[in-house]
């Protein structure tokens, strides 16, 4: 392709693109023959002119072939009618302007006639449009269809040009008559293959980039434009980028669309500085430019930029206040700000104006989406799909409003098709991934989850939910794995919150695995949450008194065990357990006791003595009753369920006290414990 364009003169470029201007001006065809002068001036270096002495006589000569070339087409006889439907035609007067030349035989009039047509049904029905009806209704499709009757008869008499054909292939295009529409649109380009918009019509048709390819135009080369141009469409946005540098190396640097191209594919890559500064470029060379200015402000809009915003909507109101852009950019503002009601108002506006206006539609999903209304949100997404089937954020709108709605085999397909049209966006794969799981398919949700991470996280969730879901499942390992990945990388993590939680579940987990030092690194970071602080923290303390009471316990343990095998001596038989136990609490009952008593003096020995017995015998006594009770409670367990649960809250307590005894870490000083202690005893 860039050997083919580089062979072709750019003077010769240059003469077709003004033969091409005068052509569509006189049909009508304005936004083409806009389309066209743009490019024609982005080649204002190139002199398509032979130079010489004789140059005021060329021009001139120029001059005469150019006004010849305007009325080609044109019988003599028809030029007054002609001149008239043209003016009432430029005035949007299209129902006058048909009816002047409805006798005319000669192309160019009669192409007129035909257009005029098309374009008084189609005004009366975009003006009949609300907000509630379909863009298709019945009354449409008849017009359609008598105006298709005509133009078929036309064609089959071969009475249609390039143009004709062109606009026969639009009105099967608008009773999606599709394989037949791209035909005749193909059929029209190799006639006349400056007519742009003959392209921009068959790019919505072409759905593969195969059969884009391979297309015949007959080898002219305004397909590089129209191959790039569908690049973009389909979101091939490297594909796009790399046939708009060759066209700007071929000597198309200068020109305005294909600057603001490259614009769209920097912002449908999220590449959102570079796009911004291309846009910032535009401005500078063609200040009063607002066409793409809505994908400006989307971009302004997604930067946080309330300022740039700000001048961007006052500038579009003062160019053009009654323009779908500039209400598109004033709705954005007022978004930005938070003022949902007002930015729908905005985007009605601008869908008044055009109610073909996609980005307007999906916008105005958006807001109401933001004011929980989904039923509206849901009726502008399918408009917007209406209008062009290749707006994945249309369909992801959707997606998302059914799964408000827990409609989620409605979401699933909705966001299948937003995942066809974006294979490589990871936030379509994370949809599909969280209704996948909510539907319990959780193979395909894990496998959704890692073609996400493979594609490139755009928003840094992917291997968190991921790591979530094999926590829910209880694949512990496995969910590590995951946190681990998903925590290494904290800068492209964006929900702090999943990422302190990751922390809090690997410090949890390394501390069960006796990993202290990783399980202290990951417990520190949650420090800085101030959700998670407290129980870092307490995992903090827990981990510093496992690793200083590690020894310490180790040998309290050890004095324990061998207190009790001397107190117990031999009573170890499964008779004598509740015996042993009697006799260990009484012994530790003892002990304690003399150790609050003074030491006495050799007067008072006998004094010490005395009490000593006293409080062996008074535990003795007790140490019987406690057995029979402790009888009586083991024979009550056999009763019923009346009584066993009281059975159980007393061993419990019981349980509990013990685990009080025998804890090294408890405070043996405090006086009021063995008071407890003789108080449950008896």
């Amino acid at each position: 392709m860039e050997e083919d364009l580089f062979n072709i003169p750019l003077p010769d470029v240059k003469r077709e693109l003004r033969r091409g201007i005068i052509e569509c001006q006189k049909r009508g065809l304005i936004q083409s023959a806009k389309w066209l002068a743009e490019m024609s001036h982005g080649l204002s270096d190139v002199d398509c002119d032979v130079g010489g002495q004789n140059r005021c006589k060329q021009q001139f000569t120029s001059a005469n072939e150019e006004s010849c070339q305007f009325l080609e087409g044109i019988s003599q006889t028809e030029y007054d009618n002609y001149f008239l439907a043209k003016s009432y035609f430029d005035v949007r007067e299209y129902d006058r302007a048909a009816y002047f030349v409805r006798n005319c035989e000669s192309s160019v009039p009669r192409f007129l006639h035909l257009y005029a047509t098309f374009l008084a049904k189609e005004k009366k029905r975009l003006d009949s449009t609300t907000d509630r009806s379909n863009l298709n209704d019945i009354g449409h499709v008849r017009d359609m269809t008598e105006l298709l009757t005509i133009l078929r008869s036309e064609y089959s008499h071969g009475r249609l040009d390039g143009y004709g054909i062109y606009l026969y292939g639009v009105v099967l295009k608008s009773l999606n008559l599709n394989k037949v529409a791209i035909q005749m649109l193909v059929h029209a380009i190799r006639l006349a293959p400056m007519l742009w918009a003959a392209y921009v019509e068959l790019t919505p048709l072409i759905l593969e980039k195969e059969k884009m390819l391979s297309l015949n135009f007959g080898g002219h080369w305004m397909r590089h434009f129209f191959v790039a141009h569908s690049y973009i469409e389909m979101y091939l946005n490297d594909e796009g980028l790399k046939a708009y540098e060759d066209l700007q190396h071929a000597g198309f640097r200068k020109s305005v669309y294909v600057t603001s191209q490259m614009a769209q594919a920097y912002h449908n890559k999220r590449d959102v500085d570079r796009a911004i500064e291309i846009f910032q470029t535009l401005q500078e060379v063609d200040p009063y430019r607002l066409e793409n200015m809505d994908t400006y402000s989307n971009l302004l809009f997604v930067k946080e930029l309330k300022t740039e915003m700000a001048q961007l909507a006052h500038k579009a109101v003062s160019i053009n206040k009654y323009c779908p852009e500039t209400c598109c950019v004033v709705g954005n503002y007022y978004s930005i700000r938070s003022d949902h009601q007002m930015a729908i108002v905005y985007f009605q506006r601008a869908l008044k104006l055009n109610p073909k206006y996609l980005s307007a539609w999906t916008l105005m999903g958006h807001e109401f989406m933001e004011l929980k209304n989904t039923n509206a949100a849901i009726q502008s997404y399918r408009k917007a799909v209406e209008v062009n089937k290749r707006d994945y954020r249309a369909w992801y709108g959707l997606g998302q409003s059914y799964e408000i709605l827990k409609m989620h085999y409605y979401s699933l397909y909705y966001f299948k098709i937003a995942h066809q049209l974006r294979p490589y966006d990871s936030r379509m794969l994370v949809a599909l991934g969280e209704t996948y799981e909510k539907l319990e398919k959780f193979e395909n949700a894990i496998k959704c989850y890692w073609k996400a991470c493979d594609v490139g996280d755009i928003e840094g969730v992917a291997m968190c939910k991921l790591a979530g879901l094999h926590e829910k499942r209880g694949e512990i390992e496995d969910a590590v794995q995951c946190y681990i990945m998903y925590c290494d990388d904290e800068r492209a993590a964006t929900d702090k919150q999943s990422l302190y939680h990751g922390f809090m579940t690997l410090a949890n987990y390394y501390e069960a695995k006796g990993q202290f030092d990783k399980a202290s690194h990951y417990a520190y970071k949650c420090l800085e949450s101030d959700e998670r602080k407290s129980e870092a923290k307490s995992l903090l303390k827990t981990i510093e008194n496992k690793r200083s009471g590690k020894t310490g316990n180790s040998d309290s343990e050890a004095n324990n065990s061998a207190n009790a095998n001397v107190i117990a001596g031999d009573t170890s038989s499964d008779d004598d357990i509740e015996m042993e136990l009697s006799e260990y609490l009484c012994s530790d009952y003892a002990l304690s006791c003399q150790s609050d008593i003074k030491v006495p003096t050799k007067s008072a020995a006998t004094d010490a003595e005395s009490i000593t017995n006293m409080h062996l015998a008074s535990t003795t006594g007790d140490m019987s009753l406690n057995e029979s009770e402790l009888a009586v409670s083991s024979n009550a367990n056999d009763i019923g369920p009346s009584t066993s649960a009281a059975a159980a809250s007393g061993v419990g307590q019981s349980n509990e006290k013990t685990a009080q005894i025998r804890d090294p870490e408890s405070n043996d000083d405090e006086p009021h414990s063995m008071e407890i202690s003789s108080i449950s005893i008896d």
